[in-house]
């Protein structure tokens, strides 16, 4: 029984030191926290005179056609590849396909599967396109 009681005073010693520690740190931080650092001042900016928007200028619109034009005249990846399926009988083997359109093999595979979600074309066997 003595022996508890010993333990129980030395832990509220321990205890009583430690709610000291605590309020001397408690007291540092609202010093800190009362003193706080001076921003450095900026000089309010200056505004820069209102401007007016330019009004744009239109393109003429021979130019426009003449752009479209130029892009029109190359075929998609899709119209390529349909072409190349398309003008064969019996249906164009994807090596076929490859050679004519100069296409990687993930553009290749990616043309034959929306052309083939369109219902433009059909696997007549493996790695080998119809027209539908």
């Amino acid at each position: 029984m003595k022996k508890l009681q010993d333990q129980l005073k030395t832990v509220s010693k321990s205890l009583a030191a430690l709610s000291k520690k605590v309020e001397t740190i408690t007291a540092q931080v609202e010093k800190l926290q009362a003193k706080p650092k001076a921003a450095p001042k900026k000089k309010p900016a200056k505004k820069a005179p209102a401007r007016k928007a330019k009004p744009r200028k239109k393109a003429p619109a021979k130019k426009v056609a003449a752009a479209k034009a130029k892009t029109s005249k190359q075929p998609t990846v899709l119209e390529a590849v349909y072409k190349v399926v398309k003008s064969s009988k019996a249906g164009a083997a994807i090596a076929q396909i490859r050679n004519k359109t100069d296409l990687t093999a993930r553009q290749l595979s990616n043309a034959l599967y929306k052309l083939a979600k369109q219902g433009k074309i059909v696997a007549a066997s493996r790695g080998v396109y119809k027209k539908k």
